[in-house]
């Protein structure tokens, strides 16, 4: 019996797989190793910037995948304040605030070097809280089952907010993909894997069946190497460890 490590392998391979053969991928390529640009990443952000969720947000974390660019940009022209994780977490996050940036650098703003240049890295301690949250993905199902590119860093990224407060289980989470992003196979899910509610394709919407959150950082999970390499993992763990917990 295949893991579930092996068979998440295995969806992301067909789905790459896919979207070169279909000349769907874009810049950056090839896909493998990527979430995925593609074709269309534009009108999916269009879709997702005219549903309800998204106007009626205040504050959006957007990752910093190249197909959610355009969210960013659009959620900076509609007056939302960004949040971006930095790619790895390496520099936690970054605030993008609309009011602060001259409304011409909103373009490149929404990229992730003008995010260093127009944004200001802040503590998650001092993030605002969170509205709605738009992650990349290689594959989605209706389920709300998603998958990354396999690092795990979406997953963490709301772990830690959620372990500081700044979003709760009804934050609602989406996802813009391609239509061929969206399949019927089942995903299985790890304990830390987190869900989505919605799913914004370049032709539709679609709410899914369920979603799920996990508790917070699951510590019993965390390696010694990622806290090493993620600051603010460190921090927390070793606030953790101040306050007494094992």
């Amino acid at each position: 019996m295949l893991s579930n490590r092996n068979i998440k392998s295995e969806i992301r391979k067909k789905i790459w797989d896919l979207l070169e053969k279909n000349n769907i991928a874009r810049f950056p390529r090839p896909a493998y190793g990527r979430i995925p640009n593609f074709l269309g990443a534009e009108r999916a952000a269009l879709k997702l910037s005219r549903l309800g969720v998204f106007s009626n947000a205040k504050v959006v974390e957007v990752s910093p995948d190249s197909p959610q660019k355009h969210v960013r940009y659009l959620a900076l022209t509609h007056g939302k304040v960004v949040v971006m994780p930095t790619p790895r977490l390496k520099e936690g996050f970054i605030i993008l605030d609309p009011r602060k940036i001259p409304q011409q650098f909103y373009r490149v703003a929404s990229t992730i070097r003008g995010a260093f240049t127009w944004g200001v890295k802040v503590s998650p301690k001092n993030l605002p809280e969170v509205d709605l949250i738009v992650t990349g993905s290689v594959a989605v199902n209706i389920k709300g089952c998603r998958l990354g590119k396999g690092g795990g860093y979406s997953d963490l990224e709301f772990a830690i907010l959620k372990e500081l407060g700044k979003v709760n289980d009804e934050t609602t989470i989406a996802t813009t993909v391609h239509d061929l992003q969206v399949i019927e196979q089942d995903i299985p899910l790890d304990p830390w894997d987190v869900g989505v509610d919605l799913i914004v394709t370049p032709s539709r919407s679609i709410g899914t069946s369920g979603s799920f959150r996990p508790r917070g950082i699951l510590w019993k999970y965390v390696n010694t190497s990622l806290i090493n390499e993620v600051p603010i993992l460190k921090e927390l763990f070793n606030m953790r460890r101040g306050d007494g917990h094992s």
